[in-house]
């Protein structure tokens, strides 16, 4: 009887069904690597909208403050319009939005682009993690977020490389071209093949305007604050000081409205699920250490290294590689394994691979960065579908929308602060390091004059008027890179000391399968 149950409850999926999700999954790769392909290029499109370097910079800031105020309305609006009109008109939005910033003439024209493409296009990841707890039986979804998960961080991987490709080949418009057909092809097959639920339009009689007021103040000015702190030397800057101040006000607010309003905009009473609550923080976690590290390791690689985008990419590729790999191990292993001790497998071994990469000299090559990168790129199948599972699988499925939104905010979040930081304290700590390597590189030390002497000799047949100055200054710059290889070290070692800590709070965590998972379908 229970067999047969189970048998009703788990309908085959059709062809188009199964075609609808993965036009909703290439959604996604678009809009993750979107931020990625342009990043690497925006050196070329400074110089084609002829701004400076802190004005290019608000490409990609525009984007990412309206990306993270929509992410967290997007599961109110998808019970507003259903799953299939809100993705569709994301991705049409998104589309048009990439079509318009190809054609973009000035840098405002281009910052109003990328703010509308950010906020039409924010939508598609929480939506389609919302499709996988609501489409897919049990027993399917590990597989279907495993997909997911290779898609959202195989994304950064390939995308600088893939945009530094195709600026230096053809120009920077195309990065934003290539979005054109495969986004008609998502809207189209969304549209024909994927209808699971229905509009709720009486909820547009109860907006929260007050919510949205307060939700979209609160999250564009942190994202404005943690994106502008670092070139504004944070709080000696009155604008940083003030936006702030505004963030926290109206964050405060936001959660005083949002949990006494009977119709909110954002149901924070999802957190009462201690799982959720939980999984939302490993999910900040996963984005510190994801975001972060993909922004270090190419910095390393071109500034202590010396290499272009195209050797940068070989050496990225070995995490997309291996997380591909690891998605065959992930899978068996998540029916076999309490998802509790997955957990603590994958960010053990990402704190692992973090902390290898925080050995680092000046003279490692390839294969020194290979082993750590393997680690990361094996955890992230290991981090990514247990924290999924267990932060939503135990949530019933009217409330798997607006917490799937709440669950990819958190995510953001972590990699907005995570980059915050890491770029303030390279700045410190490299300063730091380089006058500690200054102090002990004395005149009294015949260590440093011996260095001195055998770089000036090596610098005779060029016949400079002042070889010894020369030396010196060449000296200086293999100082100062040495003070880099530090400061990265003690990043990489800073971001294996959160993961290892963060394993803390497991010991808390619900067991999630069988009964549990199978609630959100019943």
């Amino acid at each position: 009887m229970a067999e047969s149950n189970k048998q009703q409850v788990e309908k085959p999926l059709t062809t188009g069904q199964w075609l609808g999700f993965f036009s909703m999954a290439v959604g996604v790769f678009m809009a993750v690597l979107d931020i990625q392909v342009v990043a690497s290029s925006l050196q070329e499109i400074q110089a084609g909208l002829s701004a400076t370097q802190d004005e290019i910079a608000w490409v990609q800031t525009s984007y990412l403050i309206a990306e993270v105020i929509i992410i967290p309305l997007s599961g109110w609006l998808g019970r507003v319009f259903s799953t299939r009109y809100l993705y569709v008109i994301s991705a049409a939005g998104f589309t048009l939005t990439s079509l318009l910033c190809a054609f973009a003439w000035n840098l405002p024209s281009m910052i109003i682009f990328r703010c509308l493409q950010g906020f039409l296009g924010g939508a598609m990841i929480p939506m389609t993690f919302t499709v996988i707890f609501i489409l897919f039986p049990p027993r399917l979804q590990p597989a279907m977020t495993i997909v997911l998960g290779l898609i959202v961080t195989m994304a950064p991987t390939i995308g600088p490389v893939l945009g530094g490709y195709l600026t230096d080949t053809y120009s920077w418009e195309l990065l934003f071209l290539i979005n054109i057909l495969p986004g008609i092809l998502v809207c189209i097959f969304v549209w024909k093949f994927l209808d699971i639920d229905q509009p709720d339009w009486a909820l547009l009689q109860k907006i929260d305007f007050v919510g949205i007021a307060l939700i979209a103040v609160c999250l564009g000015c942190m994202q404005f604050v943690l994106e502008e702190g670092v070139r504004k030397q944070w709080f000696e800057d009155p604008l940083i000081v003030f936006m702030t101040v505004v963030a926290v006000v109206s964050g405060i607010g936001m959660l005083v409205w949002e949990l006494k309003n009977p119709h909110p905009i954002i149901d924070l009473y999802a957190f009462r699920n201690i799982n959720f609550a939980i999984g939302c923080g490993y999910s900040f976690v996963l984005g510190v250490g994801l975001y972060t590290i993909i922004y270090l390791t190419p910095i390393y690689l071109a500034s202590v290294k010396g290499l272009n985008s195209l050797q940068i990419g070989y050496y990225l590729m070995v995490v997309g590689l291996f997380q591909l790999l690891s998605a065959f191990i992930a899978g068996p292993l998540e029916k076999k394994m309490d998802l509790r001790w997955m957990l603590c497998l994958g960010f053990s071994l990402f704190a692992l691979g973090s902390w290898m990469n925080g050995n680092l000299t000046s003279e490692d090559g390839y294969w020194e960065f290979f082993w750590p990168q393997a680690m990361r790129g094996t955890a992230l199948m290991l981090c990514f579908l247990p924290i999924n599972t267990i932060a939503l699988g135990r949530l019933p499925v009217e409330e798997i929308k607006n917490a799937s939104g709440l669950y990819n905010l958190m995510r953001n979040l972590g990699g907005a602060i995570g980059l915050a930081v890491a770029n303030t304290q390279m700045i410190y700590l490299t300063k730091a390091n380089y006058a500690r390597l200054r102090e002990s590189f004395t005149a009294t030390r015949y260590q440093a004059l011996d260095m001195v002497q055998g770089v000036a000799a090596s610098m005779e047949h060029i016949n400079l008027p002042e070889p010894d100055l020369a030396a010196l200054s060449q000296v200086t710059r293999m100082v100062l890179r040495e003070a880099e290889v530090m400061t990265f070290n003690n990043l990489f070692q800073v971001i294996a000391v959160l993961f290892l800590a963060s394993l803390a709070l497991a010991p808390l965590l619900k067991k999630v399968g069988g009964e549990a998972t199978s609630l959100i379908h019943e």
